[in-house]
């Protein structure tokens, strides 16, 4: 016989496992909730913009030409600021207890399509010493650019500033309990199927018919307590009575 279910017997299923639902959805985001505000160490960041641009030229022509060399220039100076030849420096101007690769890690250079202006983004355990780090990588980048490449277009347009009180970008906690919300969720309803599933106790006429597949004829109604009790006593009055006996109501 072909099982079907309607969306009714879905809805019962979940109104029936309701209490699990929740306790499992509840259960992940406070799971969720202690993980992210008691075991993720916070992290901060910090950033600072450089401005590649040339002196301004004495034949206004050429300006736009320059723009262009400044721009295919910022792809290398991309990876210039994450080599170890600017890093070590650092490293040894803050007395940084890592190595260039490690601090490699910490520093993202990104720049906007045809723009002059790199951002150097640091993230770190300490707000002030991601904006140490974020200043020191600017400054010690344009110092040795100019030996580097014997050129000096570089200047640092917007430092890193410490704030009064620095907010973590990582980890995101309520983005963290809303996710652990919709896992707990997904866990739980597909939990309740599956017991529902796995459940197969007969428990209505309905059930009869779809496991035995025969019609149902009849059905016994359950006798509350009362009218067994009422029963029984009604059936000892008549056998007392029989036999002649006193009956005491």
């Amino acid at each position: 016989m072909e099982e079907t279910i309607s969306l009714q017997d879905l809805f019962k299923v979940l109104k029936k496992r309701f209490l699990l639902i929740v306790s499992i959805t509840v259960a992940a985001m406070a799971i969720a909730a202690i993980i992210s505000f008691y075991f993720i160490t916070p992290i901060y960041q910090a950033s600072t913009q450089i401005l590649v641009n040339q002196k301004a030229s004495e034949q206004p022509t050429i300006q736009t030409q320059d723009i262009q060399t400044n721009l295919q220039l910022i792809n290398t100076y991309n990876v210039i600021i994450k080599s170890p030849a600017i890093l070590s420096k650092v490293i040894e101007n803050l007395d940084l207890d890592m190595t260039p690769g490690q601090l490699t890690e910490k520093i993202t250079v990104t720049n906007a399509n045809d723009s002059q202006v790199v951002n150097v983004s640091v993230q770190d355990e300490e707000a002030f010493r991601a904006v140490d780090i974020a200043n020191t990588t600017a400054t010690v980048f344009q110092n040795e650019i100019k030996t580097l490449m014997n050129v000096d277009n570089v200047n640092v347009l917007s430092p890193a500033v410490l704030p009064e009180n620095p907010s973590p970008v990582k980890p995101n906690k309520m983005l963290n309990i809303a996710i652990a919300m919709v896992i707990g969720l997904m866990v739980g309803v597909g939990l309740s199927f599956l017991l529902e599933y796995l459940d197969t106790t007969i428990k209505s006429e309905q059930d009869v018919e779809e496991i035995l597949d025969l019609p149902i004829i009849g059905l016994v109604s359950p006798i509350p307590d009362k009218m067994q009790e009422k029963s029984v006593s009604t059936k000892r009055k008549s056998r007392a009575t029989s036999r002649g006996e006193k009956v005491n109501v």
